[in-house]
């Protein structure tokens, strides 16, 4: 971990626990929170709490939506935030501020194409949100058999969702071969008859600490 984030992986934890404990779930920008409790390693919270919930229902088929949608979160808003303040202090009170005119609306949302070229609307290239580009997400379609000729007959149509620089969304073809061993996919050695679907997600947080998240279907 380098030295910058070291203090912001700090910042990001202190921001995270101060949340307010009852904050009503429209009264907050949900990709905001998502934001600020991951870059913490998802601390105990009421808002992050719904935060991890979204985050989660996104990725459970159907749709496998982008579970964070960074475009979501005014961090270019201009509030009353001094300008040095650090990405993830202003993020908080962006996220947080008593009586903001640009709280989450209660209408929904319209669903995501599976392409997603909108992006943050601050630059984030930095290694601040290195772990916004740490979040994968492994669509699992595999099944394998053998068939009456003893041949092994394998379909795999695994996709890879991933995040670019300024994060943006977009998926790729991938296999079960490059899904982590935190899944509970199953590794048989032989041709064995197998069918394995699921939604897989892992990253790590600003302090690099690992986490996961599967949901069979």
């Amino acid at each position: 971990m380098t030295p910058l984030i070291r203090p912001l992986a700090a910042i990001a934890v202190a921001l995270v626990v101060n949340m307010p404990a009852a904050a009503p779930a429209q009264s907050y920008q949900v990709d905001c929170a998502i934001l600020l409790c991951l870059a913490g390693g998802w601390p105990t919270s009421a808002p992050c709490a719904h935060a991890r919930a979204v985050f989660i229902r996104r990725i459970t088929p159907w749709p496998v939506e982008p579970p964070l949608q960074i475009w979501r979160c005014p961090m270019g808003a201009s509030f009353a935030v001094p300008a040095r303040a650090l990405p993830l202090e202003r993020l908080h009170d962006i996220t947080f501020r008593t009586g903001s005119s640009i709280a989450m609306p209660t209408a929904s949302l319209p669903v995501l194409p599976v392409q997603a070229s909108e992006q943050a609307d601050i630059d984030i290239s930095g290694d601040a949100f290195d772990f916004v580009r740490s979040i994968r997400v492994f669509h699992i379609q595999f099944h394998q058999r053998e068939d009456g000729d003893g041949r092994c007959i394998r379909s795999d149509s695994t996709r890879l969702g991933s995040y670019g620089e300024q994060g943006d969304y977009r998926w790729a073809r991938s296999s079960v071969t490059a899904v982590p061993s935190a899944s509970a996919l199953p590794r048989p050695k032989h041709c064995d008859r197998m069918v394995y679907r699921s939604v897989f997600v892992d990253w790590r947080d600003h302090a690099g600490s690992y986490g996961f998240e599967e949901v069979r279907y």
